[in-house]
């Protein structure tokens, strides 16, 4: 996936909206105002930061070497991985998707119907 198509298929889930909050050099796609990827633009290829659950972003920053801990602001947050490098589509898709239903799943219920 190259950046741009990384903002197509974020911007194909429900609700989805993206801007631009540290300048027009870094994107970030929100559910409900709640933020699930920040995307730089920067780069030809995308580097994503997600959130994840903490035992599954353990559990990739063990088994990739293109995952690691995501720095925002000058602090780690465990939670959430930064992806780089080359993987398949299939499965960037499939970690922005579970970032996104993490986020959903944490809005409170009135908002999260909206999503089921």
């Amino acid at each position: 996936m190259n950046v741009e198509s990384v903002r197509d298929f974020c911007l194909s889930l429900k609700g989805t909206t993206e801007d631009m909050p540290y300048g027009d050099d870094m994107v970030v796609f929100r559910v409900e105002g709640k933020i699930y990827l920040h995307l730089p633009l920067e780069y030809a290829d995308p580097r994503m930061s997600i959130k994840l659950e903490p035992e599954y972003a353990q559990q990739l920053r063990e088994q990739y070497a293109g995952v690691q801990p995501a720095y925002h602001l000058n602090k780690t947050h465990w939670s959430d991985v930064m992806i780089e490098g080359c993987f398949p589509d299939e499965q960037l898709q499939q970690w922005i998707v579970r970032s996104y239903r993490l986020v959903i799943a944490k809005l409170p219920k009135r908002l999260r119907v909206n999503y089921e």
